[in-house]
């Protein structure tokens, strides 16, 4: 996605934040400029080296020549006075002076731009969420090791690959996370490349400690044997694999044992078949029941409309129930899918317009949260990776012009929706399945000040791949198209979440929205009165495919409107 492709969302959302760097490409860019400003006072620091090595090196070739023939005859040499003097004043002025060169600091620059920048340099945490992001891309669009460390990737500007320690760093943050899936898949990857003779400063030894020990954590005792008997090859004095293989062995011996006694009892002389040692283990089943369905929206793999249902879909000018401002000059839209009712329109916003926002909103990007099912506390969360923030129409005429036009065209009032929210996806970035309305007991303003009736999303990039907001419970899948918006009702459906970015492609969690178009007047109370558990609507994991796939910059510029329940 990024080198950085920008895929903004127009969305109203509640969301706080905390900062890191691997949650918003936005901010990432900055790192790049912040990488580059490094590397010209490296090259600073390394001309004043090679100016002063120069220096001392055109000195020792001159004295070079010069010792040569003062010592072929010593007392001829000096019987010159000049010779003389100039041997005396060399060896008390002019080697101090090389000295004092020699001895001449030039890192001082270079090590304290080094320090000033270090501060906002990423974190461990950055480090670890960037790797995380990476299996999330993989998981989402299947993706082999393979392909992801070769850099081969479909729909990418650039080529990047992963060397044996990448893919070593990538298989440590799975192990400490206690994802052994991920551990054998990356170290596979590392010891594969290894033994192809990359050159790397990780050992064989260390790749097959952590592999050996993912494995047996899969049960996969015959494998976890023969890795760590692999493992004691090279490294004989290894304590931990000696220990581990004899209790390998001693679990082995059991379960021998056992089987002994089941095919005595049972009269039987089956021989045991033997364990298939393929390395390959299923993905454990996680908390998200739609995660399956979810995916393959991501990766395209949705409902296919019967051509009967293709025949419903029409193009129209849409002028808003004949709203004066869109009287003369209405809107494009577009149906995109029948039942629940979703339209596109185009041409909403233009680039000017979107450029001054995420100039406006950049400096403002914060971790994006959600809040605890439990205590109703804002918090951070890994099914939310991405940075917002909220515009205000006194932040810049721009704010307000938005606001109105997409008063205009849902005929929804903007005075009691929420502030504008820009939300920008980092690597990997999501924003798994969930309601875009309240269900919440604890939250008090909902009498005062009513529940979200719709929300409307406006794309503010192109991206390569990928990047679709998608809705599992009804299969559908919307692509992003720089300009262009789309909206929902709020109880028509439920989001699904932002794909990782890997593929080029971000998607942002939004429902389907209300009959919003056409002549039909808009549904101002969908929302409210629709069942909560009707239907989910998600975003589809930043697919950046390119090498980085955090180079992806996806905003999401998040407008939700919310009118009053009186209105």
């Amino acid at each position: 996605m990024k080198p950085c492709l920008q895929l903004v969302f127009l969305i109203f959302l509640i969301c706080h934040t905390a900062a890191e760097f691997f949650t918003s490409i936005g901010q990432m860019t900055d790192l790049i400029y912040a990488e580059k400003d490094l590397v010209q006072s490296l090259k600073e620091y390394i001309r004043a080296e090679e100016a002063k090595l120069s220096q001392i090196k055109s000195w020792a070739e001159k004295m070079d020549v010069l010792t040569s023939k003062s010592t072929s005859d010593p007392e001829g040499y000096l019987a010159h006075p000049v010779n003389a003097y100039k041997l005396v004043k060399r060896l008390n002025t002019d080697w101090l002076e090389l000295e004092n060169l020699v001895l001449q600091d030039t890192t001082n620059g270079f090590i304290a731009n080094l320090t000033i920048q270090r501060q906002f340099f990423p974190t461990e945490e950055d480090e670890t969420g960037a790797a995380k992001a990476l299996m999330r891309l993989q998981d989402t669009y299947k993706l082999d090791p393979e392909t992801l460390s070769r850099g081969n990737l479909p729909g990418t500007k650039y080529k990047s690959s992963l060397t044996v320690s990448d893919c070593f760093g990538m298989g440590k943050t799975a192990y400490n996370d206690g994802d052994y899936y991920h551990t054998v898949l990356w170290m596979e990857q590392a010891l594969k490349q290894h033994d192809e003779g990359e050159d790397t400063t990780v050992s064989k030894v260390e790749i097959l400690d952590y592999l050996s020990y993912a494995v047996f954590q899969f049960g996969d005792l015959h494998r976890a044997m023969e890795l760590t008997r692999r493992l004691i090859s090279l490294d004989s004095t290894h304590e931990r694999a000696g220990s581990n293989l004899r209790y390998f062995e001693k679990l082995l011996e059991k379960e021998r044992e056992e089987k002994s006694r089941e095919n005595s009892l049972n009269k039987t002389t089956a021989a045991t078949e033997p364990v298939v040692q393929s390395g390959a283990y299923e993905r454990p089943l996680d908390y998200l029941p739609e995660r399956d369905i979810y995916e393959a929206l991501c990766r395209g793999e949705g409902v296919k409309m019967t051509p009967q249902r293709q025949k419903r879909l029409f193009c129209r000018y849409h002028n808003g129930n004949r709203n004066p401002h869109l009287l003369i000059a209405p809107f494009k839209e577009e149906d995109e899918w029948d039942s629940p009712h979703i339209v596109r329109y185009y041409d909403v916003m233009s680039d000017e317009e979107i450029e001054k926002i995420k100039q406006l909103a950049k400096p403002r990007l914060a971790r994006a949260t959600v809040r605890d099912p439990k205590t109703g506390v804002l918090t951070v969360a890994s099914y939310r990776v991405s940075k917002s923030s909220w515009l205000e129409e006194d932040d810049d005429p721009v704010v307000g012009k938005v606001n109105q036009r997409m008063q205009q065209i849902t005929g929804l009032t903007v005075k009691t929706a929420e502030l504008l929210q820009v939300a920008n996806y980092g690597m990997g970035g999501q924003y798994e399945p969930h309601f875009d309305f309240s269900r919440r007991p604890f939250d008090s303003t909902l009498k005062s000040e009513g529940n979200r009736l719709a929300t409307f999303l406006n794309y503010m990039s192109d991206v390569e791949a990928g990047g679709a907001t998608v809705f599992p419970d009804f299969g559908a899948a919307i692509w992003p198209k720089k300009g262009t918006a789309t909206g929902w009702a709020c109880g028509a459906a439920r989001l699904s979440a932002s794909s990782p970015v890997s593929l080029l492609s971000s998607e942002r969690g939004s429902g389907p929205p209300p009959s919003m178009c056409g002549h039909q007047q808009p549904h101002r109370h969908t929302c409210g009165t629709a069942s909560p558990s009707v239907a989910d609507l998600g975003c589809c994991h930043l697919l950046q495919t390119l090498p980085p796939w955090s180079h992806s910059v996806v905003f999401a510029l998040g407008l939700r409107r919310l009118p009053s329940l009186s209105s």
